[in-house]
């Protein structure tokens, strides 16, 4: 059947900029087996599927899928397919709960006639082992040197468990070149996410990459909400951060720029959302 196809760049006001996302409407009833097959198909970061809730409170099921496998969450999909669902339903403004595998999001979008923004209040922070700086950093071509004396790398969560790795320098950022077996390494042993180097770079900005493994070789992604949700509080635990606004993705000519915020705890990942066309798609 013909299904609604919207895609879109995220954390962007300018289409061809941002994180790509597609999203396919009215899914139920799409087979797993299919829903990977179109991800593989689209070739992006991720693409995903609107489906009928299943849980109370919940708008609608986000079935959040990368070209090989299923996530249990993302943020950028996330902000993006909220964006999709107001467009689809002719609303310029709306409060989303999404329902993911981890459980229920709140998420607010707005048009103000010129440009779409999404924001998401992420779950509270989960905390795991810090990692050794070193082993971390020479996994991405870089030194223990390089890590920021105040803020260890370590495991965190707000949903999806990245691994944060921040640096003092953002000058050292074009220098980050993953070493694949050293990464797989590494990943084999915190479990799949990605590794998110960061740097602050004053004035509430922080400059980012983050890169996960596909297929056993290291992959960047533009930009990665569920990865600065959980650096704001791996930062405001730390340091005492409260709001930060990162770039990410410049290195790729796909700029993003995420604001984030601590609120009642917790940190709220935000930023424009650019539509870029929509059509349909038989499946």
């Amino acid at each position: 059947m013909a299904r609604r196809l919207t895609w879109l760049d995220v954390f962007t006001a300018e289409p061809l900029r941002g994180n790509q996302l597609a999203v396919v409407h009215d899914a139920d009833g799409l087979d797993e087996d299919v829903m990977g097959r179109f991800a593989a198909e689209t070739n992006l970061s991720e693409t995903t599927f609107v489906q009928s809730p299943a849980a109370d409170r919940a708008d609608y099921r986000n079935r959040i899928w990368m070209p090989h496998r299923e996530l249990p969450f993302a943020g950028h999909p996330s902000l993006g397919t909220a964006v999709a669902v107001a467009l689809a339903r002719r609303v310029d403004e709306a409060n989303y709960v999404q329902q993911t595998q981890p459980g229920l999001q709140a998420i607010d979008v707005r048009h103000d006639g010129r440009r779409w923004h999404a924001s998401m209040l992420q779950d509270p922070a989960e905390f795991g082992p810090e990692l050794d700086a070193g082993r971390v950093l020479e996994a991405m071509g870089l030194s223990g040197a390089d890590a920021d004396p105040e803020a260890p790398c370590q495991i965190v969560s707000t949903g999806f468990a990245h691994v944060m790795a921040p640096i003092a320098d953002p000058d050292a950022l074009p220098r980050v070149r993953p070493d694949p077996p050293k990464m797989a390494a590494l990943m084999d042993e915190v479990g799949q996410g990605v590794v998110y180097l960061a740097a602050r770079a004053g004035d509430g900005e922080v400059r980012a990459r983050g890169f996960f493994l596909q297929d056993g070789l290291p992959r960047e992604d533009p930009g990665t909400g569920s990865a600065a949700g959980p650096l704001m509080a791996h930062l405001h635990a730390r340091i005492g951060l409260e709001r930060m606004r990162v770039v990410q993705g410049a290195e790729m000519r796909r700029r993003c720029v995420i604001d984030c915020a601590m609120e009642g705890g917790r940190p709220r990942v935000g930023g424009d959302v650019a539509v870029v066309f929509e059509s349909q798609v038989e499946l």
